[in-house]
């Protein structure tokens, strides 16, 4: 973070990194689903949100390919940032980097500007005494749960959005700006500058939910991303301090950039994604199919943790009519899911649409109640399916597909707590199932 970033350098290295990626990136896409990944497919701003133009990819495949990614993205942000300070350019001019399509002008004005380097500002020794070090560590806490809640308030109040520029760049930002209040001064330790972005992390969280802007479930399922965000951006911002005179330079960003993150272009839409589970039940499939299909009264309270928190759980089911055109309600604790039939082939498969649905949770909040945006279209289910297979011992194996749309950044992130809540949702619908198929008449 502290060596020079000239533009022959930054023009070679940033020119080779990219070619080398890109490279390495075509030949796994091509050897993993056929796809032939082209340059045009990087103007996506959103790493982890190009999984769109593979719908066919596993997520192991996209989560490799976004772990792979992440050193890229650190190389070019302290490159970007040692550029402009290199180029005479305040430091935070680099954080457009992280600015969609900006950012490709920014790279190529740093690559023509020539060297002019600023001189360091703060003084470059270690100074880990708390009395010295208190007031500019609570100030930059104050920061950074100013920026955090700001920053949150207007992306989901007034904004309604749930993009990367929310989860992934501001955490960012408020690493950076809380690294470099806690450094303008006197350069810390690395490790007391991690202590005070973690704990602006948590009380910009605590934040968050006082001023009913987020529940506490979802505020605690973005937080390891936050943190994961938040700490190399208080590095960065550590060694940013050394060259900002003026911290009018911090302010004017740490109001225009969450505004840039924010208005990021709309990202296509995610491709449906499929949950699958299975139970394998001591009755034959003519047994089992009368219980899939008629329903089924009230079911015993949830003992699943994940249920106690908000996350809304089957109550009952019943179906209206038989045979395709007939409508299923399945009724969660939240509300109920409206099914049409779509394919009815006793008694081995039972398909059907979701035309209407409820909250997928009840949000954890100190106020009477909480409505965020994500909650009416953050999560939408589109079809599920059953289907039964006889076994050769008289068993059946009875398995149940849930197939759903995210319409939260980043999508491959949010994806690990869908599946999980969902296949949480199959194995309770399953087993009661299994235990009415199984009690004799």
């Amino acid at each position: 973070l502290s060596l020079p970033v000239d533009r022959g350098t930054y023009l070679r290295h940033g020119a080779g990194l990219m070619a080398g990626k890109y490279l390495v990136d075509t030949a796994i896409i091509r050897a993993a689903t056929g796809h032939f990944w082209t340059p045009l497919d990087y103007l996506n701003p959103s790493v982890l949100s190009r999984s769109v133009r593979l719908p066919d990819a596993p997520d192991l495949l996209l989560w490799g390919l976004a772990a792979w990614t992440l050193p890229f993205v650190w190389i070019g942000t302290s490159m970007t940032v040692r550029r402009a300070i290199d180029a005479g350019r305040s430091p935070w001019f680099g954080l457009l980097f992280f600015v969609p399509f900006l950012n490709y002008l920014l790279m190529l004005g740093l690559c023509l500007l020539p060297s002019r380097p600023r001189r360091p500002a703060a003084p470059g020794t270690d100074d880990g005494r708390f009395a010295a070090a208190f007031p500019s560590a609570a100030l930059a806490v104050a920061l950074g749960v100013l920026l955090a809640l700001g920053t949150a308030f207007f992306g989901v109040r007034l904004l309604n959005t749930y993009g990367s520029g929310l989860f992934l760049g501001a955490p960012f930002l408020l690493g950076v700006l809380a690294g470099y209040v806690h450094n303008a001064r006197h350069r810390r330790p690395a490790t007391e500058t991690v202590s005070v972005v973690l704990l602006a992390v948590l009380l910009a969280s605590g934040a968050i939910l006082l001023f009913a802007v987020e529940g506490a479930v979802c505020i605690a399922m973005a937080l390891p991303l936050a943190i994961g965000m938040a700490v190399p951006g208080g590095f960065l911002g550590r060694e940013m301090a050394r060259f900002t005179a003026r911290g009018s330079e911090a302010a004017v960003a740490a109001l225009l950039l969450p505004t840039l993150l924010l208005l990021e272009p709309p990202p296509p839409p995610e491709p449906v994604r499929e949950r699958r589970s299975e139970i394998v039940i001591a009755a034959s499939p003519e047994r089992v199919w009368r219980h899939v299909v008629g329903g089924f009264q009230e079911m015993p309270p949830p003992s699943e943790a994940v249920f106690r928190l908000g996350v809304a759980y089957p109550v009952r089911a019943r179906l209206e009519g038989r045979g395709v055109g007939a409508v299923r309600h399945c009724e969660f604790s939240t509300g109920a899911f409206v099914e049409p039939i779509t394919r009815w082939e006793e008694p081995t498969r039972l398909s059907f649409e979701v035309v209407d649905q409820p909250p997928p949770l009840r949000e954890w909040t100190p106020y009477r109640q909480l409505d965020p945006g994500h909650l009416a279209s953050g999560f939408r289910s589109v079809r599920g399916e059953f289907r039964l297979t006889p076994l050769p011992d008289g068993r059946t194996r009875l398995e149940a597909s849930t197939w759903y749309v995210l319409d939260i950044r980043p999508a491959l992130y949010w994806s690990l707590y869908a599946d999980g809540l969902v296949g949480t949702i199959h194995d309770r619908v399953l087993r009661h199932i299994r235990r009415l198929a199984e009690t004799p008449a």
